[in-house]
């Protein structure tokens, strides 16, 4: 027994394959733990790329009014939306995560800030803005959208894009760190690029939003 325990302390047989089974695990978990880093950086730089185009598309109002100034239409706010789902057809935005389109206009009655309106599409229904709903600022003081600091406010007669998109994150491999997957949150914001006639133009009742026959869907929110 003795000399072959002394036999085997001094064969050095399939040491390689020995610490190639203990560390191989260890360095399976690292490669994937890159490749999911990866993906979730690929994924926040595509949700604000997702927010970046939404104000884009809402920025620009095509249909004239008798005013002779561009209205916003539900079926504009209906494009910007659909149009990320051309853009991203993996993405699935509206079935992960929620966009608000918020109409950051001037008013004139408190001298400051107001939601005119406001527009949602997404199941994920957690997902409301961070600074207020259609209607605020309308009868009270309210500086405006955007991060402490950093607060937007449009001039009088124009109106800011503002852009809120959330996405909840699915790991390809497995969750880093204690906190589950993440909700990615990103913002975006554009001044209109037209003379925009604010009202919605004659005969509207829907906070500045025409929305002529054929009626296209109103994303409430």
């Amino acid at each position: 027994m003795k000399r072959l325990l002394a036999r085997l302390l001094r064969d050095r047989r399939a040491v390689s394959a020995v610490e190639f089974a203990l560390i191989s695990p260890v360095m399976i978990t690292m490669g994937l733990g890159g490749v999911e880093l990866a993906n979730m950086a690929i994924a926040y730089m595509r949700i604000s790329q997702v927010a970046i185009t939404i104000a884009d598309n809402a920025s620009r109002a095509k249909q004239a009014s008798s005013s002779s100034g561009a209205v916003m239409r539900e079926f504009d706010v209906g494009e910007a939306f659909n149009q990320v789902s051309l853009q991203y057809p993996g993405l699935d935005l509206f079935g992960r995560g929620r966009v608000v389109l918020s109409s950051l206009e001037y008013n004139a009655a408190t001298t400051g800030q107001y939601i005119h309106w406001q527009r949602c599409r997404g199941s994920y229904t957690a997902g409301i803005s961070k600074y207020g709903v259609q209607g605020t600022g309308a009868s009270a003081s309210f500086a405006g959208m955007g991060p402490t600091g950093n607060v937007l406010a449009a001039d009088s007669g124009s109106a800011i894009m503002f852009v809120e998109v959330y996405y909840q994150y699915r790991p390809i491999f497995f969750t880093i760190g204690s906190g589950g997957a993440p909700t990615i949150y990103r913002q975006a914001a554009m001044y209109v690029r037209d003379d925009r006639d604010l009202t919605g133009g004659p005969g509207t009742s829907n906070a500045g939003i025409a929305n002529p026959s054929p009626a296209a869907t109103v994303y409430t929110c």
